[in-house]
């Protein structure tokens, strides 16, 4: 209930209701887009230990667009280069996963890191922008929205504190699956029944510790455990519980020391950070607009850890959302853009829930006949040297993409341009939204008008051929483009701001068709609100 001291009004373009990883992440990339942008949290302060631990090179693609190269962030982020094992409990093989290399976005395959610190950076460089007001310590309630804006009611944790009313554009609400904004806002939670409760425990391994370096998924029926680096110099547990485990008892310090025991881990050379037992669960909102409000992260879905998709789907809401944001608040688009968000997300997210709970169906066997089962036929499946399915990337639902690989992720690789004394990531030389042209024939096929129109909303234009003389040409350093334009039989790629395909041209009478498409999904769409100041 907010205080009765009379309240003031501040006017921003976005509130952001949540200030965890995915609440900082859409913050920061609305603001370096020059928007004001605040954001507010019932806590005074970050939680202080870590809870995700894993991204792919996505999301080191878009740490790279927010101006925080995962490569610079020595104290929060390890690269992984390596195996991840799955071994049953008599530690036989029965798959190996190389998540070794460079993914499609230009950066490692995989990423372990300590959420705290990595969390740190984000604030600070959040922070860093003029347009950014954070306030702690209050509650968020949305009052009231109209075509114009959302007040939303701020009430201070402190009985003392005075209330006060913001009024935003629009709302992002990052606060959490027990976050209040969805439920007050009566948006359906549809739950998959998924629930099993895991033990997890963070350790800091010292000098004398002899752990395996490696990430490994043991699927041993009468325990089932993961173990994954957690960042710099930290290592992550994660034991299931069985029916007969007391999740009160089981998190008690002698317990856990024991269930460590097996791995080498013991209290003369290691350090326990925490030990606390979560329920995996799989579950997700009906809906992830409600008129200027928009539901993020774990507020919008839920799903099991073992992809490692769970912060990584909540980063790829912000960035969904963000881009289309921009151009809105620029006048560059209309508000029913908006719409696009939930039809392109929900689908997508949804294909991850569905791989995390089959992956949980492999992992999570307790009866020891089933799980014998299960390991003979995955232990024959890897003689037969047969390859194990790959982490999907489910495309974009229905929105604002066309053709056949419109709603794909794009790929990043490394250029060389003019002006460049080294090689560089593509993303860093032209930004993510671009339309890449192969040779001249294409890039002829391109008028001053189509340049001029990408460039109000932020896609450039980019030419790669043999050498790199012409004026926004670029060599293909690696081959990668080749090869991506070679494997896809075309001759144009545009790409959206959030490193998502929206179309291509096989040939240069359809390139300015192929603009033509990208504009009038954006321009049809204008509507008069778009174009009115937020009162």
């Amino acid at each position: 209930m907010m205080s009765s001291t009379p309240t003031h009004t501040t006017v921003v373009d976005v509130l952001i209701i949540g200030m965890g990883p995915v609440g900082k992440m859409a913050g920061l990339l609305l603001a370096r887009a020059g928007h004001t942008v605040t954001v507010v949290d019932h806590r005074e302060s970050d939680y202080p230990l870590p809870r995700a631990v894993g991204h792919d090179s996505e999301i080191a693609r878009l740490f790279q667009s927010a101006g925080l190269p995962v490569d610079l962030m020595a104290e929060a982020v390890d690269s992984y280069d390596d195996l991840y094992i799955w071994a049953n409990g008599r530690d036989e093989v029965l798959q190996e996963l190389d998540i070794s290399g460079t993914g499609p976005s230009g950066w490692g395959n995989m990423y372990f890191y300590h959420q705290p610190s990595l969390e740190a950076r984000l604030d600070a460089a959040l922070r860093s922008y003029p347009g950014v007001t954070v306030r702690r310590g209050v509650r968020a309630a949305v009052a009231a929205q109209d075509e114009r804006g959302v007040d939303v009611e701020l009430s201070p944790i402190a009985e003392n504190g005075a209330g006060s009313v913001i009024r935003a554009g629009y709302v992002l609400a990052a606060d959490g699956a027990n976050g209040s904004t969805r439920k007050d806002l009566g948006i359906k939670w549809h739950d998959l029944g998924y629930f099993f409760d895991w033990l997890v425990v963070d350790i800091i391994p010292g000098p004398d510790a002899k752990v395996t370096h490696l990430a490994k998924q043991v699927c041993d029926p009468a325990r089932p455990t993961t173990v994954v680096p957690a960042g710099p110099g930290r290592r992550r547990w994660e034991f299931m519980l069985k029916p007969e485990d007391d999740p009160s008892t089981i998190v008690q310090p002698e317990n856990i020391w024991k269930l460590l025991e097996p791995f080498g881990i013991n209290t003369a050379n290691s350090q326990m950070e925490r030990g606390v037992v979560y329920t995996f669960a799989a579950a997700w909102a009906e809906k992830w607009r409600s008129g200027r409000v928009f539901l993020l992260g774990d507020a919008a879905h839920l799903m099991p850890p073992f992809a490692a998709q769970g912060l990584a789907s909540g980063f790829r809401d912000g960035l969904n959302l963000s881009w289309k944001l921009d151009l809105v608040l620029r006048g560059k688009a209309g508000d029913a853009l908006l719409d696009s968000y939930d039809s392109e997300r929900i689908p997508q997210v949804n294909g991850l829930i569905d791989f995390s709970m089959a992956l949980a169906q492999v992992i999570c066997i307790s009866d020891p006949q089933i799980a014998a089962a299960r390991d003979e036929q995955m232990i024959a499946a890897m003689k037969s040297g047969a390859a194990p399915a790959p982490l999907p990337t489910p495309k974009l639902g229905p929105g604002v993409h066309v053709g056949e690989h419109g709603g794909e992720l794009s790929r990043q690789g490394m250029i060389l341009t003019s002006n460049l004394a080294a090689p560089a990531r593509f993303d860093d030389v032209y930004g993510a939204g671009a339309l890449i042209l192969r040779g001249a024939e294409m890039r002829d096929a391109l008028t001053a008008e189509d340049t001029a129109r990408l460039a109000e909303v932020g896609i450039a234009v980019a030419v790669f051929a043999a050498g790199c003389s012409h004026p926004g040409s670029f060599s293909d350093v690696e081959g990668s483009y080749a090869r991506w334009f070679q494997e896809w039989q075309t001759g144009a790629i545009l790409i959206r701001a959030d490193f998502s395909v929206f179309g291509t041209a096989s040939n240069p009478a359809d390139v300015s068709e192929l603009v033509a498409g990208l504009l009038e999904a954006l321009h049809a769409r204008v509507s008069p609100r778009s174009q009115e100041a937020t009162a």
